[in-house]
């Protein structure tokens, strides 16, 4: 009985001792990682020193023994100022924890604010929370809570921050180091930088405050505020805030005026506008459906022009086909219309060995000017065209075109005109219909020849057929020379058919049997195949050489007559009486 008593009374005791709560363990002071000491020190750290306090006190249940100063609160360690409402000093970690109205002034005169700081005389680092401001002679910054470490002399933030330059740019970023000695930010993530001409957005920053240049090592826009069409692209380059300037060295763009420069490097100065490009220089124009690639480029924006060189090219886009040309240097620009001044036409400006290919229209020339918004292009300095079977050349050609149907609507051509067509473009004969005069007008349709009329001194040697109602068969009729003021020719089916010939006309037709060769040609006559582009790729070459094409002469009926002619003539001649030697 006594025994179980006992047993008892000892499960009581037992379960009443296991309920009550054993006291608490003040776990100590609790430092952020932050402190850990990392900074390589010649010489031990000295205490924190108190300067003044109101009011000082120890309360051993809250701060383990440690005193709490209160009121105009002042510290000082290593060349540093501390003054808040309240601070903690844990005399053995040579540690403060400051709360109310904080400011540390450091030693160089940088100045931080806060509602909250841990400084850690050990490591001679500090964290600011609430309403933090760090204020330096360059710039102010605004966050939530910031790093500071002494040895480097850095502050660091990753709870989003908002930088104040003195030089009235503004910049927002999620993370940032800032190293004060060298007044260099390190912006961690997507940033922005705001000034009143332009914003900066970009993945990776660092910008210098002494010398205001800007590294990017991301993906970077540049955007002008009073005109947001306007914009540097860079994964890799440099931003000067003082002069305006970037250099741009990777997959970068310079959008100008609806216009895209790209290139191996760019160069842009927002102040002047001025921009030029080196290796692989592209300049895209989205509105002319055009764009020109060269190995280097030039841009200037407020005069809306450019000049690319160095083995350029262009390709004016269109739905059925596309323009290919090449000259020595290409020269763009808008001016404004005539008429409506809110509306600009833009051109085109080629200088030196100009080569044109088209599906159905080649050209060269010394020099080219395109009115690409009206559709008018001068050919100029011994230019020559081709079409099909046809070739025209002058001391200045004139093509006229329709950009919205994308089709030729008419030739001019000024000086010393000369037109050559193949009579019959199905065989290899020697037979060209040739018409010349002081001025030209050939008229297209589908961007076929249709009709060409020439005035001035015109002359004409147009083969005459006649065909056959019935068999449809085309029989030679002959030769027409023709002299006179104006003359028509009309083309059927890309034929020459019908040739009027006005003012002063004179026309004489001979049948093939009483022209010679020579007499079908113009002494100038040039048909020139070796210097025509037969591909888009010939326009890189001088000249793309190629076999002159040989063309057979057909003289019999000629040759026969000819030499009747001359058996006719001898029969003919008076007998000379054979003298005798006496």
């Amino acid at each position: 009985m006594k025994k179980s008593f006992f047993v008892v009374l000892l499960l009581i005791f037992v379960r009443l001792f296991s309920q009550v709560t054993p006291p608490a363990q003040n776990p100590g002071l609790v430092k952020d990682p932050f402190f850990k000491n990392q900074n390589t020190q010649t010489q031990p750290s000295k205490k924190v020193i108190n300067k003044h306090a109101d009011t000082f006190g120890i309360k051993e249940e809250k701060y383990e023994g440690n005193p709490v100063f209160s009121g105009n609160v002042v510290f000082e360690h290593q060349g540093s100022v501390l003054t808040a409402n309240e601070v903690v000093f844990f005399q053995k970690e040579n540690f403060l924890k400051a709360i109310g109205n904080v400011v540390l002034t450091t030693a160089d005169g940088n100045r931080i604010t806060a509602q909250e700081m841990e400084y850690d005389g050990n490591t001679e680092r500090g964290i600011a929370r609430k309403n933090v401001v760090l204020t330096d002679p360059k710039q102010t910054i605004k966050t939530e809570t910031l790093y500071y470490d002494k040895i480097p002399n850095t502050a660091y933030f990753n709870t989003g921050g908002t930088i104040y330059s003195n030089d009235g740019s503004v910049m927002y970023t999620k993370s940032a180091t800032y190293y004060l000695n060298t007044k260099m930010i390190d912006f961690i993530g997507r940033s922005n930088i705001e000034t009143d001409k332009y914003t900066i957005v970009s993945d990776n920053i660092k910008t210098n405050q002494n010398t205001n240049v800007s590294d990017f090592f991301g993906p970077t826009t540049i955007r002008s505020k009073e005109n947001p069409r306007n914009y540097v692209y860079t994964e890799l380059g440099t931003h000067n805030s003082k002069t305006g300037e970037s250099f741009l060295n990777k997959n970068s763009r310079i959008h100008y005026n609806d216009k895209v420069l790209t290139g191996d490097k760019l160069y842009y100065n927002r102040n002047t506008g001025f921009g030029k490009g080196t290796g692989n220089v592209m300049l895209d124009d989205p509105r002319q459906n055009r764009f020109i690639k060269g190995g280097y480029g030039e841009i200037y924006e407020k005069k809306d022009s450019a000049m690319i060189t160095d083995k350029p090219y262009a390709v004016k886009i269109l739905s059925k086909d596309s323009a290919y040309i090449s000259a020595e240097k290409f020269l763009t620009f808008q001016k404004p219309d005539s008429i409506d001044k809110l509306k600009k036409k833009s051109f085109l400006r080629a200088f030196r060995k100009v080569r044109i290919f088209k599906t159905n229209m080649q050209g060269r020339a010394d020099s080219l000017s395109f009115n690409e918004t009206d559709g008018e292009m001068h050919l100029m300095r011994k230019p020559i065209l081709w079409m099909g079977v046809k070739q025209i050349t002058g001391d200045e050609i004139r093509v006229y075109s329709n950009p919205e149907k994308e089709v030729t609507d008419s030739i001019r051509v000024i000086g010393n005109a000369f037109a050559i067509s193949k009579a019959d473009s199905l065989n290899l004969k020697d037979e060209f219909n040739q018409i010349k005069g002081k001025l030209m007008i050939v008229y297209l349709t589908n961007n076929a020849i249709d009709s060409a009329k020439t005035v001035g001194n015109a002359q004409a040697i147009t083969y005459a057929d006649d065909t056959n109602q019935k068999t449809k068969e085309v029989t030679r009729i002959g030769v027409a020379l023709s002299t006179c003021g104006e003359i028509v020719a009309d083309f059927l089916e890309r034929r020459l058919e019908i040739v009027s010939c006005n003012i002063g006309a004179n026309t004489d037709t001979y049948p093939m049997s009483k022209i010679s060769k020579q007499e079908r040609f113009f002494k100038d006559f040039n048909w020139n195949t070796k210097d025509r582009p037969q591909k888009w790729g010939d326009i890189f070459l001088d000249t793309p050489n190629y076999p002159e094409i040989v063309y057979e002469s057909d003289n019999s009926l000629f040759d026969r007559a000819e030499a009747e002619r001359k058996k006719l003539e001898e029969k003919n001649k008076p007998k000379t009486p054979v003298r005798v030697k006496k």
